[in-house]
């Protein structure tokens, strides 16, 4: 594990002023919306995130010297998109509790919920037409597409499963596919050759995959107050991620591991106890080592690309996000 971390402000700076016009952009709303809407809106969008998946897009646009308003247009429709899947995913998991601030769920009745979803899936496809490229709305719906898919698998056949078959897909559907149309999408809109933007959308795929599998570590080693929601929230939900599932490969026998199967996967002492089960095996270590697998393949595609300061931002970028908080 690294001991320092690089600020991400660092690797923020080269877009710095287009990330604050894809914040102007998102929170542009048409005449005639619901008061409440927009209120929920503001709130969902002020709720806080780093903003890693518009930063990677405009990035990746940038490198390749895309049209700036463009590239803002689908930064701005990436987030937005992600924090619909957030308002579905609350709603959908129960939750109470996102980084630390009560999810819009915990206010208000589920249509409602459902229906300010449902809006903001809207306004992430408008945001992604004023890009004006046909093949970038395609894959912003395609990717759409993956995600709601994977959703629903995670819902009905998901849970309660312990298969490394089952993991990956899932975290492609639920995080890397963003990540891969951000970067794919900096490349098209930046007219790249086709090899160069499938190289793209593997660095972003890449890059997500270890992403997401470092939020499922420190769903382990961090604390409350850090996550913003209780620690094991995966297990209390049926869900085994990749720490869980290498203790598995260790301990096939773990009565605990058993419970969880057995439908204990909402009792607190068994959770706490293979949490705790867990961070004492070695599996963290060994879950650390794939995503820095991840990484070490991003970077290579990475280094293929025009040498210029937003390469080297993004390089940066991807291996902040690996060793954040470990």
């Amino acid at each position: 594990m690294i001991a320092t971390q690089a600020n991400p402000t660092d690797f923020f700076e080269p877009v710095k002023a287009d990330l604050a016009a894809v914040e102007a952009r998102m929170r542009t709303t048409m005449s005639g919306q619901n008061e409440a809407l927009i209120s929920a809106t503001e709130h969902l969008l002020a709720s806080g995130g780093k903003r890693v998946r518009p930063a990677l897009a405009l990035l990746s646009a940038r490198m390749f010297a895309a049209e700036p308003a463009r590239a803002v247009s689908i930064a701005a429709a990436i987030e937005m998109l992600h924090t619909a899947t957030l308002v579905h995913d609350d709603l959908i998991d129960g939750s109470l509790l996102r980084r630390g601030m009560p999810t819009l769920n915990a206010q208000w009745s589920p249509a409602a919920t459902v229906l300010t979803g449902d809006f903001l899936f809207a306004r992430a496809a408008e945001l992604a037409s004023q890009a004006d490229s046909v093949r970038v709305m395609s894959i912003f719906a395609q990717t759409l597409q993956i995600i709601v898919n994977g959703e629903i698998n995670q819902l009905f056949i998901g849970r309660g499963r312990a298969s490394r078959d089952d993991y990956f897909p899932r975290i492609y559907a639920k995080t890397a596919s963003l990540f891969a149309v951000a970067a794919e999408s900096g490349a098209l809109l930046g007219h790249a050759a086709e090899a160069t933007v499938a190289a793209m959308r593997t660095f972003g795929q890449e890059v997500g995959m270890a992403f997401q599998i470092v939020d499922d570590i420190l769903d382990f080693t961090s604390d409350e107050n850090k996550l913003g929601k209780p620690v094991g929230s995966d297990l209390r939900q049926g869900l085994f991620t990749l720490p869980a599932l290498t203790y598995l490969d260790q301990r096939p026998d773990d009565p605990d591991i058993h419970a969880l199967f057995n439908g204990r996967a909402g009792d607190p002492e068994v959770v706490s106890r293979v949490v705790q089960a867990v961070k004492d095996s070695g599996a963290i270590d060994l879950a650390v080592a794939e995503a820095r697998a991840y990484i070490a393949r991003a970077q290579t595609l990475l280094a293929a690309m025009p040498d210029n300061l937003y390469r080297r931002s993004l390089a940066e970028l991807a291996e902040y996000l690996v060793s954040r908080n470990l």
